[in-house]
C-alpha cells in the first residue's frame, strides 16, 4: 500500500503520538459493534443494561448480560491492527493507545501504554465502596468481601462520568503529541471525540483510518478509507 509523502514524513518525524481506537478496530476479531446489524444493542435497551439505574433495578439481568459479553470476547484474539499498534509503540519515543473499547485486546496484543477511557469488561468493582476485583467467573452476581455491596463491571455506563485521572491522562496526550491516529471510531461519543480536535489545535498531525468518513474527516489532515487490519500493518513499517 502506498501512503502520501506527508503521512510518511509525519510518522517518521513524530516523537510522541497516540492512537484513538474504537469498536471498528476490534470488529475483525469477531467482537460485535454496538449499533450494527448484529451489534450488542440489537433488540436491547442500553439504559436497562448499561446504566446504574438499570443495575439497581435488575442487577441479575445486567450481570448475566455482561457474562454473555465476556464469553463472546474470551473467544476472540487480537487482529493484525492490534499487533501493528504494538509495533508502532516501539518506533516512537513515547506512544499511547487511548481506547474506547473495553475488550482488553490491546493489552493481549502486547501494548504497554493503554488508556482505557471506558474501563475494562474483565475488571469489576464494588458498587458501594469501589473496591476493584479481577475477572470473576460466576453466574450469580457476587458481593464485595469488605462491605457486602453488589459487584458490577468496571466500565463506564450511560450517565456516568469518565474517571478523572483517566480523562486527564488522555487530554495530556492529545495536547502534547506530534501525531494522532484515529482508528475505527465514528467520533460521536464525548469526550473521546474531542481528543483528535484537541490534538489538531495543539499542532498535531491528525490521521484518520476508518471504513467510512466521519465527523473527524472534516478536520483530519489525512483520511485513509479502508480496513484497519490491512492498513495499520503497512503503516507500522514506516517508523522502523
Amino acid at each position: 500500500m502506498k501512503f502520501k509523502r506527508i503521512v510518511i514524513e509525519k510518522i517518521k518525524s513524530a516523537k510522541k503520538g497516540f492512537a484513538l481506537t474504537g469498536a471498528g478496530i476490534s470488529a475483525p476479531s469477531g467482537i460485535p459493534t454496538f449499533r450494527g446489524e448484529n451489534g450488542f444493542w440489537k433488540d436491547k435497551d442500553p439504559r436497562e443494561l448499561a446504566s446504574l439505574e438499570g443495575f439497581e433495578k435488575n442487577p441479575e439481568r445486567v450481570w448475566d448480560w455482561y457474562n454473555e459479553r465476556r464469553s463472546i470476547i474470551r473467544k476472540t484474539k487480537p487482529n493484525p491492527a492490534h499487533y501493528a499498534l504494538t509495533e508502532m509503540e516501539d518506533s516512537f519515543e513515547q506512544f499511547a493507545i487511548i481506547t474506547q473499547n473495553i475488550d482488553n485486546l490491546h493489552e493481549e496484543a502486547g501494548s504497554r501504554n493503554v488508556i482505557e477511557l471506558h474501563g475494562n469488561i474483565f475488571r469489576n468493582k464494588c458498587s458501594e465502596c469501589g473496591k476493584l476485583f479481577n475477572d470473576i467467573e460466576q453466574l450469580e452476581i457476587p458481593r464485595c468481601d469488605e462491605c457486602g455491596g453488589l459487584i458490577r463491571p468496571d466500565v463506564v455506563w450511560f450517565g456516568e462520568a469518565l474517571p478523572k485521572e483517566v480523562l486527564q491522562r488522555a487530554i495530556q496526550w492529545s495536547e502534547l503529541s506530534d501525531i494522532c491516529i484515529v482508528i475505527g471510531t465514528s467520533a460521536m461519543v464525548q469526550p473521546a471525540s474531542s481528543l483528535p480536535l484537541f490534538a489538531r489545535e495543539n499542532g498535531a498531525f491528525v490521521l484518520e483510518i476508518n471504513k467510512n468518513k466521519t465527523v473527524i474527516s472534516s478536520y483530519a489532515n489525512e483520511t485513509i478509507l479502508g480496513q484497519a487490519e490491512t492498513i495499520l500493518p503497512e503503516l507500522s513499517k514506516i517508523g522502523i
